[in-house]
């Protein structure tokens, strides 16, 4: 499910998850027993999460997090570091300096001040760490702010008590944990919907923050939107006097069947609220839910008006323009994000990326409010692009093999084009850059790294090969697949090999770095690996990246194959006889799809949080959406679609019978998206059918594993489980 997209844009995330540390986690020392990255070693990278230039552009403030395996938990500190651009590496500056985490840094007050959350309330301080002042006292946690330009006020985002689908309790019964449900949204993600987030705008007076106004006050919605959403969703217009935010005003059925977000902009003075999205008077039609939502949502959109995923909005720093990431069909997550811009005067809305056949996945506007600068994927690497009002867009990071994960203006000041951004890559995780744009010589701009945050770790290890493969597919096109080859790699031997296969199932295999799917761990522990970008993946034009919907065992199956096929067959150190697949999401129903339909290729499998049971699928997961769009109809439908009824015969739960190869199947107990019953049922299939099996089960982990111990546990049990079946 592409949601899953969202984790690599993680600095956007309200707070900072799992920081609870009761002792101070700093920066790892730690010695490596060999050159070979360990999951211990992995762990004790720092993670760089949000940063925030000064108006000056001369420093930045980011902050960092730090985990302890033995504790089982992280703590968030704050950096600031001064830009020089040209020199060596300046060494940054330790601003947090107790057992409590500090996160989300913005500087206010003309850049004299920094403002961060700490113990879900708003601070600041000088930029040397000194003068710390509580700027709230409120009662409910404080997840997220953003201070006017005029710095008169700040939006505070606080948790409410939600109880439209869950009844709430008696209050003589306050030991009871039951929950009565009368309506779906009742759980997201990895929660029950007992509260939702709303923005309240709050008063500056000196160092005081009064509790605010709710702008949602009465309204059952979330802003910003769960399960990813954070302070992107809001913005301030530039005279201080509206707030554009991001909301889904839909609760039940309509909420779980819908994607229609919209952008809303919110006059302060009057009160009073207006939709950009939708002409004023505007009915919602009546859909059904348990029809095509693809052929419902064609046939409502009118003219430009935005049916689909609005998010993210961005005023022009002259006022005149708001910016948004938009999506054009209702249900459909994984649609073309598209950069739309609204003249505020005219009411005129302008697509201005639509030369780019891929997704807009962050984007800043430039200080001359003619230019807006924006990431997306083009052949499995993600790269800085810029476009003006008028749609034409250019490349302007190099060629290379790195992702960039987000960007923003390096300072203020008409004259200033400098972007901060932050770069990782298969081999390196995230630091912070910065970017001067060369307008004269397309991605020929000039990249300077500001941050080092892991060197101490990556110099004592031995770095794997990455490479580029172009392969045949079985209906005459050609797919970029990436090899990763072993430290200490020998062309002379054979190595087992793992294909790996993508989630989302619209989401990149791009130069990705992951804590969990981290393919420098898998590649030294001696294991080449295969990781194609099939069809449905985004990078290579709309056509290729819509073929996966309504067809999860189509042509992206044989686009698997073709690829672990080409590898056995012309790479000689490939070890034919020695195959595994992993993969989670729609990569873990890929792994169960393939174990009943590999004619024997591989040797073992694993299965992480992957669909099972496609008809258990469609009313089990907690977005329904998701399965309505891309099964095309419910399995209950007799006149349902011909897509809908291959999709369900073609379930991989449909193929048990044809299973003969060793599994292990993971999950999480609190993935709502796909629930843990589609892992149990693979594991006891196997079981029950005498084929060598294990299950994996975590009871306090999501769709993800976050917990320390809990990714150590993965990593051991995921490579015991290849080595047994691999190596020996």
């Amino acid at each position: 499910m592409n949601n899953i997209l969202a984790c690599v844009m993680g600095a956007m995330l309200l707070g900072t998850p799992m920081a609870d540390a009761s002792t101070m986690i700093g920066k790892s020392n730690i010695t490596l027993k060999s050159d070979l990255m360990s999951p211990e070693a992995l762990w004790a990278m720092g993670r760089i999460g949000s940063a925030a230039a000064s108006p000056d552009g001369r420093r930045v403030v980011y902050q960092v997090s730090y985990y302890s395996i033995k504790e089982n938990k992280s703590h968030t500190v704050l950096y600031i570091q001064s830009i020089k651009t040209g020199k060596a590496i300046v060494k940054p500056t330790l601003l947090t300096t107790n057992e409590k985490s500090e996160s989300d840094p913005a500087w206010i007050e003309n850049g004299t001040k920094i403002a961060f959350l700490c113990g879900g309330q708003l601070w600041k301080m000088s930029p040397d760490g000194s003068g710390r002042v509580k700027l709230t006292d409120s009662k409910i946690d404080i997840e997220g702010f953003k201070f006017s330009p005029d710095g008169s006020k700040v939006i505070l985002v606080k948790s409410l008590p939600y109880h439209e689908s869950i009844k709430k309790n008696p209050e003589d019964l306050p030991l009871a944990t039951g929950r009565v449900v009368t309506d779906l949204n009742y759980r997201h993600w990895d929660h029950y919907v007992e509260s939702v987030a709303h923005p309240f705008v709050a008063n500056v007076n000196d160092n005081k923050v009064d509790d605010g106004t709710d702008i949602l006050n009465g309204e059952p919605y979330e802003c910003p939107m769960a399960p990813f959403g954070g302070l992107e969703q809001l913005d301030w217009s530039k005279d201080s006097k509206s707030i554009a935010y991001t909301c889904r005003k839909k609760t039940g059925v309509d909420y779980a069947v819908s994607t229609d977000a919209d952008i809303y902009l919110y006059y302060l003075n009057e009160k009073t609220t207006r939709d950009l999205c939708k002409p004023d008077g505007y009915q919602e039609p009546k859909i059904d839910p348990t029809k095509s939502m693809r052929e419902q949502a064609v046939n409502h959109q009118k003219g430009d008006m935005q049916v689909g995923y609005d998010v993210n909005p961005q005023f022009s720093p002259d006022g005149k323009y708001v910016a948004w990431q938009s999506m054009a069909h209702d249900g459909y997550e994984s649609d073309r994000n598209r950069l739309c811009v609204m003249n505020l005067q005219t009411g005129e809305k302008k697509y201005v990326t639509e030369s780019f056949d891929s997704n807009v996945d962050a984007f800043a506007w430039g200080n001359d409010s003619k230019t807006l600068y924006f990431l997306g994927c083009w052949h499995a690497t993600v790269n800085v692009y810029q476009t003006n009002l008028n749609g034409n867009v250019m490349q302007l990071s190099k060629d290379e093999w790195a992702d960039y994960g987000s960007l923003q203006m390096l300072g203020t000041g008409a004259k200033n084009n400098q972007l901060l951004v932050t770069k990782h890559s298969m081999l390196h995780p995230d630091d912070l850059y910065v970017l001067t744009p060369n307008n004269k010589k397309p991605k020929a701009s000039a990249l300077i790294q500001i941050t080092d945050e892991n060197k101490q770790i990556l110099d004592q290890l031995a770095m794997p090969t990455v490479q580029q493969r172009w392969v045949a597919t079985t209906d005459g096109k050609q797919e970029l697949v990436w090899i990763i080859l072993p430290p200490h790699f020998d062309a002379n031997k054979r190595y087992p090999t793992l294909l790996y296969c993508e989630g989302g199932p619209q989401s990149p295999v791009s130069q990705f770095w992951s804590y969990r799917w981290n393919f420098f761990i898998m590649a030294s522990h001696g294991y080449v690996i295969v990781a194609p970008n099939r069809r449905g993946l985004p990078g290579f034009g709309s056509a290729w990246n819509e073929e996966v919907s309504r067809d999860w065992t189509g042509q992206c199956m044989n686009d698997y194959l073709s690829a672990i096929d080409d590898a056995a067959t012309n790479l000689p150190y490939v070890d034919k006889d020695k195959l595994g697949a992993v993969g989670a999401s729609f990569g873990g129903f890929s792994v169960y799809y393939l174990a009943g339909h590999h004619n024997k290729r591989f040797k073992c499998f694993i299965a992480h949080d992957g669909a099972f049971n496609l008809e258990s699928m469609y009313t089990d997961t907690e977005e329904a959406w998701f399965s309505n769009w891309e099964y095309d109809d419910a399995y209950w439908n007799q006149d349902a679609t011909d897509a809908a009824k291959r999709t369900y015969e073609n379930s991989p739960h449909r193929a048990v019978s044809s299973w003969d190869t060793p599994i292990l199947c993971i999950h999480g107990e609190k993935d709502y998206r796909i629930n843990a019953n589609q892992g149990f049922g693979a594991f006891n299939a196997a079981r029950l059918k005498g084929i060598p099996a294990e299950l994996l089960i975590f009871p306090d982990e999501n769709h993800w594993v976050l917990k320390p111990q809990n990714g150590i546990l993965w990593q051991r049990t995921f490579f015991n489980w290849l080595d047994k079946w691999l190596k020996k």
